[in-house]
């Protein structure tokens, strides 16, 4: 099979249509015009012949009779316009005519086709007086059609004029067809370099070519994003190996080297440092929960049971569960809940109490002491928003487009603070099982705003 660029191809087909629609439009052209000239020659000979045969009836008028010398004018323009005349009585015997074979060789004589070419034809034509016939005149030509020079220099003037418009037409149609495969070819060309040299690992690369059509406009913008997307999906399995490594090395490490020192008899065996150890198993084991639930979400294995669900007693019911954990930070929360509305969406309750826990859990964990949290709930035409909004450390720009990314827990200062990195990913996975979204707003330092949107019954 013929491999061919996209500009080839894309050439061959424009150069091909345009050199196709020309030559046929300038065959109709060249037809239409033969037509419409042999139309006006055909009408131009008829009323030749009307001519004649009312040139000759007078003739007959005049004399009375036909002698030798009627209308025998006519014969020195007919032998000049290349037909002959012949005139015929009543009786149809001849009173005078020519001889064919005199124009015959005669070489301004062109037919109109040259199968016709020295193929006789001829015609009566009544001549009439008050009604009555009084001979005939026989015309006759060697052609249906006869043209004098004027008109085939006419007739080749067209046709060289039509296949000088061809010609000039098809270069035209090449040059335009070259810049609009190059419009059409070049983006597609970078994005299918692009595509080529992400598909090898280089995610850094990016196709600049800007294109005025929009379909091919959006797909550079999109191989772009794709691969900004693999570039930071990479960074990010990367991190996930490490922060992995690092979460499960961590207890893994407490219990060894606790567990030797007691074999060497540095730590003495005794119930406290049993129950250390046993909290280190008991936090490797919620990491390793945490995970299989992921997983769960993700294989799609979990059927949850949907029922009718009040949001504001479910947000409510969980901001009491948190009165112990305000007042040991001395954190205001504000509840704003719109009135006389019916907060009802589909969903499970654990599940969706579980969002709430996480959402709120953060929310406190990453507040300052004396600082403030605002929950607020309202309606618009088919959503119900919930907003959770506090005055905690914030996320920086760089790591708020990755925090529903599994383990990962943004900058240091974050780290710092007890989390295995895996609880937004959770809310995210139950969201998306009950088909509601989830966006959120954070300035460094400044605080946090999410955003939850559910279907509403």
């Amino acid at each position: 099979m013929l491999v061919q660029s996209i500009r080839k191809r894309l050439s061959i087909i424009i150069i091909a249509c345009s050199v196709i629609a020309i030559l046929l439009t300038a065959l109709f052209v060249n037809l239409a015009v033969n037509g419409t000239f042999n139309k006006y020659m055909a009408d131009n000979q008829d009323q030749r012949n009307d001519r004649i045969v009312q040139y000759l009836q007078d003739a007959y008028k005049r004399d009375g009779k036909w002698t030798n010398n009627s209308g025998q004018e006519m014969m020195h323009e007919a032998y000049m316009s290349n037909y002959c005349l012949t005139l015929l009585d009543a009786n149809k015997k001849v009173v005078w005519g020519m001889n064919p074979n005199d124009i015959q060789e005669k070489n301004h004589v062109m037919m109109q086709e040259t199968s016709s070419n020295g193929v006789y034809r001829s015609n009566n034509f009544p001549i009439k007086s008050h009604e009555k016939i009084v001979g005939y005149v026989n015309i006759g030509q060697y052609s249906p059609i006869l043209l004098s020079q004027q008109d085939i220099n006419f007739k080749v003037s067209i046709n060289r004029s039509i296949i000088i418009s061809v010609i000039i037409t098809i270069i035209i149609a090449i040059i335009i067809s070259i810049v609009i495969s190059k419009q059409f070819s070049n983006p597609i060309k970078s994005v299918s370099d692009t595509s080529v040299e992400l598909s090898n690992g280089h995610y850094n690369s990016s196709s600049n070519v800007i294109s005025n059509i929009i379909e091919l406009n959006n797909l550079t913008q999109s191989i772009n994003k794709l691969g900004s997307r693999l570039e930071q999906q990479d960074k990010l399995r990367r991190r996930l190996v490490s922060d992995i490594s690092h979460e499960i090395r961590t207890p893994l490490n407490v219990l060894q080297n606790n567990i030797e020192a007691m074999i060497d008899g540095i730590f003495p065996v005794n119930e406290q440092r049993l129950n250390y150890l046993n909290n280190e198993v008991i936090r490797f084991g919620k990491l390793l929960d945490n995970l299989n639930i992921i997983k769960g979400f993700e294989d799609e294995k979990i059927k949850l049971s949907m029922e009718t669900i009040f949001l504001d007693t479910l947000v409510i019911s969980v901001c009491n569960e948190f009165n112990i954990e305000l007042k040991s930070k001395n954190i205001i929360l504000d509840i704003n809940i719109e009135k006389g509305k019916k907060f009802m969406s589909i969903g499970n309750e654990d599940k969706l109490k579980q969002v709430f826990i996480n959402l709120i859990s953060n929310a406190i964990k990453f507040s300052q002491n004396n600082g403030n949290i605002w929950i607020s709930m309202l309606e618009t035409k088919d959503k119900i928003l919930v907003k959770i909004k506090d005055t905690g450390m914030g996320i920086t720009k760089e790591d708020l487009p990755n925090i529903f990314e599994r383990l990962y827990r943004g900058d240091k200062s974050r780290n710092k603070i007890e989390g295995s990195g895996i609880g937004l990913t959770i809310v995210k996975n139950i969201l998306d099982i009950h088909s509601a979204t989830i966006h959120v707003d954070s300035i460094a330092n400044i605080g946090t705003t999410v955003t939850l949107y559910f279907n509403k019954i």
